[in-house]
């Protein structure tokens, strides 16, 4: 149950969230399908917030939108009260209509172009994170000199965590390099208000030591009244051993005060505060055994890309089931043989027609969804207090071809 969102439970032999049957989902909207726990979304936010500001008042927790730029769901973060991070101007556009007070966005990318940071400008966001000497050409044309600003460093600290999700080692692309850093920030100072400097070193992290490595890799910059240093804590997707967000608090805040001094605090959870909340339920539609059970389902690298990318290893269950276990590869329906969503994954016994439920794909899931074979993007559906409502509908065969002309 611990991969499950925090409100999971089992009623009768029946899996709930939300206090909701998750077959009754399935049944009523359809599969595949993005669930989401409201009341888990809302726990992990105000866990946040409470494990950083007990530790360090002035703290901001923004949302890494990047994790799930749904609108409907993001809402529900925004009325927690944390901010938002953006990479480009539909990230921000997605996070306006979710309600986020502009005062809290943060603008990132490593390529922002103009219509990026005008987008921003006109929206009033709080801070614009200067990525490298490009950005500083175009927000003098763009910015008035009110703007703040934070400076994104590359501090030469990988993460500890897959090669495509590293951010901080000397070869990634993101953030000025340390031995060009001061004269960036002494331009960007001289251009706007400069409030601080940003670092960020990776993704799905699982060890904490990499914050205090980054944090004095940037000591010698000189001290600045605010420091955003990123987010990255990983989620279990099997059986990790994971920090716990207060773990995770008293690590950037021990990173702060040691090599940084008492400023304010910006971190930028995205994968931790959504990924343990969603779930994707499908149905099996074949079953052959052979060398190797397949068992394949009606989604596939069309909703979940995380194993293909990234080697993220699932933790899937037959719903509402108590047969034998049997080894089984879960396999999409996609057209090639990568669409491998888990291999040797141990199932109960899996039959056409029963309901496979994927935990803790809140995360990147949706962000990375996709219509390879004229797949149609599932729906989202969040599910609180015993009740389901339809967030996102499923796409249309006519929303294929919309765009067309």
């Amino acid at each position: 149950m611990e991969l499950l969102p925090r409100t999971a439970a089992v009623h009768d032999g029946r899996l709930t969230v939300g206090g909701v049957a998750l077959a009754d989902v399935a049944a009523e909207f359809g599969t595949p399908a993005f669930v989401f726990d409201e009341q888990g979304l809302r726990e992990t936010a105000r866990e946040y917030v409470r494990e950083f500001t007990a530790r360090h008042p002035r703290t901001e927790v923004h949302f890494a939108s990047k994790a799930l730029p749904c609108a409907p769901v993001m809402r529900i973060l925004a009325e927690e009260g944390v901010g938002c991070d953006v990479a480009g101007n539909g990230e921000l556009a997605i996070a306006l209509k979710a309600g986020f007070d502009p005062e809290k966005i943060l603008l990132h990318g490593n390529a922002k172009s103009d219509e990026d940071i005008a987008d921003a400008v006109e929206a009033g966001v709080g801070l614009i994170v200067i990525d490298n000497a490009d950005d500083v050409v175009r927000l003098k044309r763009l910015a008035p000199a009110t703007q703040r600003v934070l400076v994104r460093i590359n501090p030469d600290v990988p993460g500890d965590t897959h090669a495509s999700v590293s951010t901080g080692g000397k070869e990634d692309k993101f953030g000025v390099p340390l031995e060009q850093a001061a004269a960036l920030l002494a331009e960007a100072a001289s251009a706007f208000d400069l409030r601080g400097l940003h670092v960020h070193i990776g993704s799905q992290l699982l060890t904490l030591g990499g914050f205090a490595r980054a944090a004095e890799a940037i000591a010698g910059l000189g001290r600045f009244p605010l420091y955003d240093l990123g987010g990255g804590l990983g989620i279990a997707y099997r059986d990790e051993v994971v920090p716990s967000i207060g773990e995770y608090a008293q690590a950037t805040v021990d990173a702060l005060r040691t090599y940084l001094g008492d400023a304010e605090l910006i971190v930028e959870p995205g994968r931790s505060m959504v990924g343990r909340s969603g779930v994707t339920l499908y149905d099996v539609t074949t079953v052959k055994r052979h060398v190797v059970t397949h068992v394949a389902v009606n989604g596939g690298m069309g909703d979940n890309l995380e194993p293909m990318l990234y080697g993220t290893v699932f933790t899937p269950r037959i719903l509402d089931s108590e047969r034998p276990d049997e080894t089984c590869d879960v396999v999409g329906r996609h057209c090639e043989s990568g669409d491998l969503l888990v291999r040797g994954a141990t199932l109960a016994t899996p039959q056409v027609g029963d309901t496979l439920l994927m935990p803790a794909t809140g995360a990147y899931c949706y962000s990375l969804q996709n219509n390879y074979n004229g797949a149609r993007k599932p729906p989202v559906v969040i599910v609180n207090d015993g009740e389901a409502r339809l967030a996102v509908r499923r796409e249309t065969l006519s929303d294929l071809t919309a765009r067309d002309r």
